[in-house]
């Protein structure tokens, strides 16, 4: 619906300051996340389609958060850029739907366990003239938009290629027009007022965080009294979470890195370009070259300057690098790096290693960098098209199954670097929970690796899971010695199969392997639970999911009621440390005890060297 002419700005603050406590009343009530490891950037996808995509995919697969592209009203282009150029922040019809349909997208997330995360764009207005997304109309020539006027801008100057090498570029970077769009004033005090409304009213719908574009280009004290303003309205989420926020920044000579860390996370740039050059080879680096590049565990920065690891955020590609030529690719008809592998190793890498939090990227096909997002659904009568249109990366069986990989190893100490074949072959553990090796060569590579995981057979997650009995495996398998060792072969990067192999305990096989098991009944009461629910164990160990309530060991109840009894026995590997929660689950959703995932509410034991033990854990913690 078109907005309406405001008589005052003072009304216009406050008239979406009425919005945002209207919307806070349709948000969804607290939900049981997925753990935060991993989120996915989902380009240009419309909200209905991610609300889909959720519920059947992202939530069971263990995704931490989905990204979505900018809510706000913005340019109707016939272009990907359109939605980068916003025309006002106070309606938010955009090219991916409603707000009704943001709202129902939203909910569905947060049902599934999955966090949203919105891409933020105040930096900049649109260009040109015409009718905005939500049917509002602007006019940059008179700097005329609505509840902005041109004394809520700067002056109209260039950045210089220059500006971005030295610190004497920095005003012009922060207060000239970046690609010539004009250039709020985001150190106004009005200005700041507008932005802080337009994020109170998507964290009113249950937004958990945000991604704030091109950040660099204004100053840390800006984002600084604006994130103080927003969190005295918001101190947590709805879902009772810290507001997440990471930062889009590229290093250069002008930018001071550091003065952004208080504000949130920061686009660790370097990943990607090292990622770029270690697997195409880039001036004679390889894979054996990362930790030289970026440091290792409990001494990052390296040759690079990589930051801290509490300060970034991490990918492969985004939708500017792809196109740019900066990163590995996948929908850039020149230069794809999908069909040598270079693409899947490279994600696989940044889901087993353990800097930073990772985002997956989703985006669509192109061979025009300027394409606009594609007319066809992501779906054909409800099936997913992957590879058609839209890449469905997420999708990929590779990516998908080191979500959950990566959410066992949180933690866990980067070990056992091996290096094999001129540095285009390594390998590594995390701890005792998880090991993978990546082979970026043309040839095979066959030896015995010290995989620090304790004996039994694992399955290589790059290629399957474990079946439903957890007795067997879909596709190959891996033992694990008693020593913590496995021969195994990574195929060659020529073979036509993806050359890696990656094992957790999440994917450890019950009955079977060279440890042993230990039977292990587990009983709990006064869980409150309601029709359609039951009662499961999750934990870090096989036979307990791995964390994904989907994938936990359910429990049988013991007569009828809402607080009676429920138990069940279970195979768990022999003398392992566990931890673990009991989860109600309805199918789609989970409610933990202590109403968190991980963390320092775990229940924990030792299991058993052989036979049988009991776990009695009196009542459901609330």
């Amino acid at each position: 619906m078109p907005l309406l002419p405001f008589p005052s700005r003072r009304l216009a603050h406050a008239l979406t300051a009425a919005a945002s406590a209207a919307l806070a009343v349709l948000a969804s009530p607290a939900q049981a996340l997925n753990p935060k490891a991993t989120s996915v950037q989902m380009f240009e996808w419309a909200w209905p389609d991610i609300a889909t995509e959720c519920t059947q995919w992202l939530g069971p697969k263990g995704f931490g958060a989905v990204q979505i592209s900018p809510p706000g009203a913005s340019k109707n282009a016939n272009g990907w850029w359109g939605v980068y150029q916003p025309v006002n922040y106070a309606n938010l019809t955009s090219r991916m739907g409603t707000p009704a349909q943001l709202q129902s997208m939203i909910n569905a997330c947060h049902a599934a366990g999955v966090r949203v995360y919105a891409d933020i764009v105040v930096n900049q207005m649109a260009d040109g003239s015409g009718t905005a997304t939500d049917g509002s109309t602007w006019n940059a020539a008179t700097l005329s938009y609505p509840f902005f006027s041109a004394n809520d801008f700067h002056g109209n100057c260039t950045i210089n290629d220059a500006d971005y090498n030295s610190p004497a570029g920095r005003s012009n970077v922060q207060n000239c027009r970046l690609g010539g769009l004009p250039d709020l004033a985001t150190e106004s005090s009005y200005v700041q007022g507008q932005i802080v409304n337009y994020l109170k009213a998507l964290l009113a719908m249950g937004v958990d965080g945000f991604r704030i574009d091109a950040a660099k280009h204004m100053p840390a004290g800006s984002w600084t009294s604006i994130m103080s303003a927003v969190k005295t309205a918001y101190p947590k989420t709805l879902q009772g979470e810290d507001i997440w926020v990471t930062q889009e920044i590229i290093n250069d000579g002008e930018v001071d890195r550091p003065s952004y860390f208080p504000i949130g996370t920061i686009n660790e740039f370097q990943f990607p370009y090292a990622m770029r050059d270690v697997f195409r080879g880039n001036g004679g680096n390889t894979l054996s070259s990362i930790p030289g590049i970026m440091g290792t565990w409990g001494n990052w920065g390296g040759s690079w300057g990589f930051i801290q690891p509490q300060n970034a955020t991490v990918f492969v590609t985004n939708w500017d690098t792809e196109r740019n030529g900066s990163s590995l690719n996948i929908n850039n008809a020149a230069g794809n790096d999908a069909a040598n592998q270079r693409y899947t190793l490279a994600n696989i890498f940044m889901l087993a290693q353990g800097y930073a939090e990772a985002q997956l990227y989703s985006g669509f096909k192109f061979s025009n960098t300027d394409a606009d997002r594609p007319t066809a659904s992501p779906y054909s009568g409800g099936v997913p098209q992957i590879n058609v249109v839209w890449d469905f990366a997420h999708r990929w069986t590779p990516l998908a199954n080191m979500v959950a990989f990566r959410n066992a190893s949180v933690g866990q100490a980067q070990q056992n670097w091996i290096v094999g074949d001129n540095g285009n072959q390594v390998a590594f553990s995390r701890g005792n929970v998880a090991f993978v090796a990546l082979n970026n060569s043309g040839s095979a590579w066959t030896r015995s690796f010290a995989t620090g995981l304790p004996a039994g057979t694992y399955c290589n997650v790059i290629n399957g899971n474990r079946n439903a009995a957890g007795t067997g495996c879909t596709a190959e398998s891996v033992t694990v010695d008693a020593n913590g060792s496995a021969s195994f072969t990574v195929p060659a990067n020529n073979s036509g199969s993806t050359p890696a192999v990656a094992i957790h305990t999440g994917q450890k096989l019950s009955g079977g392997g060279s440890s042993g098991n230990c039977a292990v009944t587990f009983t709990i009461a006064n869980a409150s639970t309601v029709m359609g629910e039951n009662l499961r164990v999750v934990g870090n160990v096989s036979g307990l999911g791995a964390w994904g309530p989907g994938s936990g060991f359910a429990l049988t109840i013991q007569g009828s009621g809402a607080n009676v009894p429920w138990t069940g026995t279970v195979n768990l590997p022999a003398g392992t440390a566990v931890q673990y929660k009991y989860v109600k689950w309805n199918g789609t959703s989970a409610v933990w005890e202590s109403n968190q995932t991980t963390g320092s509410g775990n229940r924990e034991f030792t299991s058993c060297a052989s036979g049988s033990q009991s776990r009695s854990d009196g009542s459901f913690k609330f």
